[in-house]
């Protein structure tokens, strides 16, 4: 068996749209396309034994165990493979389920398709799975564990941390979209304007300023001391020298940490003389050069969360410490408890892992014991001088017994230092009374504090701290989201695109759009290229300057990786024709359709579906949707129409010249189509058809019918608001016409458009795609013959795979069907077909240029401009 591909889809796609993140392996079963797993002898057994949890797999059975029955009947290896890369991330604790495989339309081709939840950790999990396979096709040995602790470490290289995690759920739960900007905890939650970012449990809402007067406790500790706030009497210090006149000043016993350290790294506690304060002065100088001296407080260590400076939850802290039983080592104690599934490393499970260091031995040595001496029963043995989960502590939550003294305390504190999401560390015998009538004290102020104690505590209810912080950034159950019109379909994506979002500008939208030719924000493009992938839209819902998304979506995203959001709130479909045929397993237009209806079927339950009702296949798309339709057509006897009309329903309807928005029976917007400079004085029906769904559209954003009219008349067809899309050039003798209709359906609808032109000769310059069919290409050569007097063949700079000759046959071969005397010109290149084209221009002739490279093309005609004649005009 091999491996062909293997993508990861991010958004909705065209295996699912409610499951976002899966793994779409291609894979080419060779021989065993022959071997069902019920004629490979031992197959089952071997597989039983490896991997004994697939009971659990119910299948198409439905029952437990209906996974092995199908393999006892026999199954094809894809279907194997694809349970197995599902068990396998189960064994290393992820919960995945979804998958399934499915045909990819050539003999031993199989998609293999299942759930993730680590990106990483599912691409190996797919290749193990065919190495798995294999094994067991061959009764080879295995060792299956190694896989699963290779899953677990890289699920952990991004996993989020337990505070990140508790955020990141309740946004899930508020329908606040995620992006994460990297492998780290940096989050964006909601989209363009929109959005909040946080960095584990900073918010970028956090004042910089509160998170610096945190990080220096020197300063945190003269700001409350000077407002009254109960804090430790201590004192900074740099050097050795100055550590025996401050202990003599504050008095035993006293406590040295960094003065910028955190998570209780390099602090010692207690310390009752000079040798241990000495040893305790230069641990804390290995993590940072200034330190600090205070006065040890004695009682129980409370962590407080304060977030939007308003109380929300109280731990109290324990050290880690072992109990003796009068039989195992305190090293062997220290394991034990470390067995614990809740104890993890660092900061990925509730818990930490308790690690052993020179501080852990000394402080055993000093209890009277040894790290392999044998403590007796119920001994407690203490193995931290500070309670941080970070070092093995535990937590137990003390919310509800906070005094009501002490709440208003904590938040005076928390707007004292400007910090919104605050952890403060007190040290009190009792938290239940004033801690100012106890003689307890303010240790710390922190910035980024752990929500672990809080979400999972080792004893007492947990708090949902997580929501605390949404509701902070996302007041008044605000979702976070703007906007966003999606564009898909064969032809007219990127005009109806560009559009879409000239209305909405107008309209005083910021907008972002993507498109063929690039990202755009504010009109501004930012990137160049073919962006019409889910990495291009993203690019847009990042920007926080943007309130409104107009994102084109191609089929090439949609198959590699899905969109790049979660759900839109208006989607188009233009049109379904055949283009791309044959690629990526899509081989027929009811393929390509399904792909398509992605975009519609990702509208909120809300939103608007915008079908072309005079397509079949689009129309069709209503069948699987679960949002309000609305309809475009260029027939108004469209009966589709005229039934959801009379239902109360909407429609953009071109009519006896009249672009029409009707709802009902009511028509609130009516504009002559000849008005609008798009259309050439009514004559490019195609661009008519592209008008309708995004007046629709934005008639649907709320947008006034006079804004849509004026945007409409104020859109000029030139390459600066609409690149190779109908860009007419006047010369003194002829006109060239650039456009990047690249495919016979693309050609067919300009047809009328050219053919209403008054010229002594029209050329067509035409180019064949080497990826596409042959039928493709040689339905291409026959649109353009029925159409130009002459055709100029030209190359694309890339071929993708194809012979030249080979395309110019098929193309000629389509030429030949419909006019065999067509004069044929061959040119070798696009740039060279711009200097053919013009050089042998005849008077009042017009040549229609299909380009690919339309910036180059466009580029190299106005060079030729004559120096008189201004620079390309759109005719209107």
């Amino acid at each position: 068996m091999k491996v062909i591909d293997i993508k990861a889809t991010q958004g909705p796609n065209y295996w699912s749209v409610r499951r976002k993140e899966l793994i779409v392996m291609l894979l080419d079963l060779e021989e065993m396309e022959d071997q069902p797993t019920n004629l490979i002898p031992g197959f089952y057994d071997r597989l039983v034994t490896l991997m004994p949890s697939l009971q659990e797999h119910r299948c198409s059975k439905g029952v437990k165990g209906g996974f092995f029955k199908r393999v006892q009947e026999g199954t094809w290896m894809g279907h194997v493979i694809e349970h197995i890369a599902l068990e396998l991330q189960n064994l290393a604790g992820m919960k995945t389920g979804f998958g399934r495989t499915r045909d990819a339309g050539q003999r031993g081709l199989y998609h293999i398709v299942f759930a993730y939840e680590d990106l990483e950790s599912g691409k190996y999990s797919a290749e193990a799975a065919v190495r798995i396979a294999e094994a067991l096709i061959k009764g080879m040995p295995y060792n299956i564990q190694q896989d699963v602790n290779a899953i677990k470490e890289l699920a952990a290289k991004r996993h989020a941390g337990p505070s990140t995690s508790a955020i990141l759920q309740e946004a899930v739960k508020r329908n606040i979209p995620v992006i994460r900007h990297n492998d780290d905890s940096f989050i964006q939650l909601g989209y363009g304007c929109e959005q909040q970012r946080i960095q584990a449990t900073i918010a970028s809402t956090t004042s910089c300023l509160a998170v610096d007067i945190a990080g220096d406790k020197s300063a945190t500790k003269e700001l409350l001391q000077s407002n009254y706030i109960p804090v430790p009497e201590g004192r900074t210090l740099t050097h050795e020298a100055e550590l025996l006149p401050v202990i003599e000043q504050i008095g035993y016993p006293v406590v040295i940490k960094p003065l910028n350290g955190n998570q209780g790294k390099g602090a010692t506690t207690n310390i009752r003389n000079y040798n241990d304060a000495l040893a305790a002065f230069r641990l804390a100088k290995e993590f940072g050069p200034n330190l600090i001296c205070e006065k040890h407080i004695s009682g129980s260590d409370y962590r407080i969360l304060v977030i939007n400076y308003r109380f929300c939850a109280a731990a109290l802290r324990t050290p880690a410490s072992v109990t003796g039983d009068g039989i195992h080592t305190i090293r062997e104690l220290i394991d034990l408890e470390n067995e614990d599934p809740r104890r993890g490393n660092d900061h990925e499970n509730v818990l930490t892992r308790i690690r052993i260091d020179e501080g852990t031995v000394e402080l055993i040595n000093k209890q009277g014991y040894s790290l392999d001496g044998v403590p007796a029963k119920n001994d407690y043995i203490l193995l931290k001088t500070t309670a941080n989960l970070s070092t093995g502590g535990t937590a137990e939550d003390v919310t509800g017994d906070v005094h009501p003294h002490n709440i208003a305390l904590f938040e005076r504190i928390a707007r004292l230092v400007g910090l919104n999401i605050c952890g403060i560390d007190i040290m009190a015998t009792d938290i239940s009374v004033p801690i100012t009538d106890t003689g307890g004290a303010v240790l710390e102020v922190n910035a980024a504090p752990g929500f672990r104690m809080h979400i999972s505590p080792s004893k007492g209810q947990p708090q949902n701290v997580g929501k605390a912080v949404i509701d902070m950034l996302f007041p008044q159950q605000k979702d976070g989201r703007i906007p966003i019109m999606a564009v898909t379909g064969t032809n007219g994506k990127t005009t109806t695109t560009r559009l879409l979002a000239h209305i909405t500008k107008q309209a005083g939208y910021k907008v972002g759009f993507t498109t063929t030719d690039g990202v755009y924000i504010h009109d501004q493009m930012i990137l160049k290229g073919d962006c019409t992938g889910p990495e291009s839209a993203k690019t847009v819902l990042k920007d926080p300057g943007v309130n409104m998304a107009v994102l084109e979506c191609a089929r090439g995203g949609i198959l590699r990786a899905g969109l790049g959001f979660d759900q839109c709130d208006i989607a188009i479909v233009t049109n379904i024709a055949e283009d791309h045929l044959g690629l990526q397993g899509i081989d027929s237009l009811e393929k390509l359709a399904r792909v398509k209806s992605v975009v519609p079927e990702s509208v909120h339950a809300g939103g608007y579906a915008i079908l072309n009702a005079d397509d079949e296949l689009v129309y069709k798309m209503r069948e699987r949707l679960h949002c309000k339709l609305a309809y475009f057509t260029m027939n108004p006897d469209n009966m589709r129409v005229q039934q959801h009309l009379l239902q109360g329903g909407l429609a953009a309807v071109y009519e006896n010249g009249f672009i029409t928005i009707r709802k009902g029976q009511l028509v609130p917007l009516v504009i002559t189509a000849k008005d609008i400079p798009i259309t050439f004085s009514g004559a490019a029906e195609f661009n008519i058809s592209n008008i309708l769904p995004a007046a629709l559209a934005a008639y649907i954003q709320g947008v006034s019918a006079r804004c849509i009219e004026a945007a409409l008349i104020s859109f000029i067809p030139c390459p600066e608001t609409i690149p190779g899309r109908m860009n007419v050039f006047d010369f003194n003798y002829f006109k060239l016409i650039v456009d990047y209709a690249h495919n016979s359906h693309g050609v067919k609808a300009i047809a009328s458009f050219i053919r209403s032109l008054q010229a002594s000769t029209k050329i067509g310059v035409i180019a064949g795609i080497g990826d596409r069919r042959d039928e493709d290409i040689t339905s291409l050569g026959a649109e353009a013959a029925a159409i130009f007097d002459e055709l100029i063949i030209r190359h694309d700079d890339d071929l993708r795979g194809r012979d030249p000759q080979e395309i110019d046959q098929l193309i000629c071969k389509g030429i030949h069907k419909v006019a065999p005397g067509k004069k044929i010109t061959i040119v070798s290149s696009e740039l060279k077909a711009v200097e053919v084209a013009i050089k042998n221009a005849v008077e009042n002739s017009i040549t229609v240029f299909f380009a690919d490279n339309i910036k180059a093309v466009i580029g190299q005609i106005r060079q030729f401009l004559s120096p008189e004649m201004p620079q390309a005009r759109a005719v209107a």
